[in-house]
């Protein structure tokens, strides 16, 4: 059976790119771990600061691709090490987050098991084009579009 969902609307041609990008976050996403919090800082400034206790900078990857930053950790288990009792499980994780049109990554920071991914807001200033309108009296003498367009 085919599943019937929202973008197969004829009105939402070329959207098939969103949906699988949807269908896979509601897939992998696991929404305890690791917990996180996204503060406003300034005017146009955004900050997602991920709780990562017992992780190493370099058991951390981040990455953007289009709109979508995936933060991905990796932790190591001790091999030296027995346990009596193992209440802090060594784990993976993704974690994603969809950025908005005009939101850029400034940088990130590792400090104290928090991981702060600091992100600013781009001011797009609207353009507007003004589009000049011609008759068929103003073409260019012994010219039509096709001429126009191989210039």
């Amino acid at each position: 059976m085919d599943r019937l969902s929202f973008f197969s609307s004829p009105l939402f041609l070329g959207f098939d790119h969103f949906e699988r990008l949807v269908d896979s976050m509601s897939k992998a996403q696991d929404d305890s771990y690791p917990p996180y919090n996204i503060e406003q800082i300034g005017e146009s400034g955004f900050r997602i600061t991920l709780a990562l206790a017992g992780f190493k900078k370099d058991n951390i990857a981040i990455s953007q691709e289009n709109n979508q930053l995936t933060i991905r950790g990796k932790q190591e288990a001790d091999p030296k090490a027995t346990y009596i009792y193992r209440g802090i499980a060594t784990r993976q994780f993704i974690r994603t987050f969809v950025l908005a049109d005009g939101v850029e990554i400034k940088n990130a920071e590792f400090d104290n098991g928090l991981l702060h991914i600091n992100l600013l807001r781009i001011r797009n200033e609207s353009m507007i084009k003004n589009i000049e309108i011609t008759s068929s009296s103003d073409k260019p003498s012994g010219k039509d579009l096709r001429d126009v367009r191989n210039v």
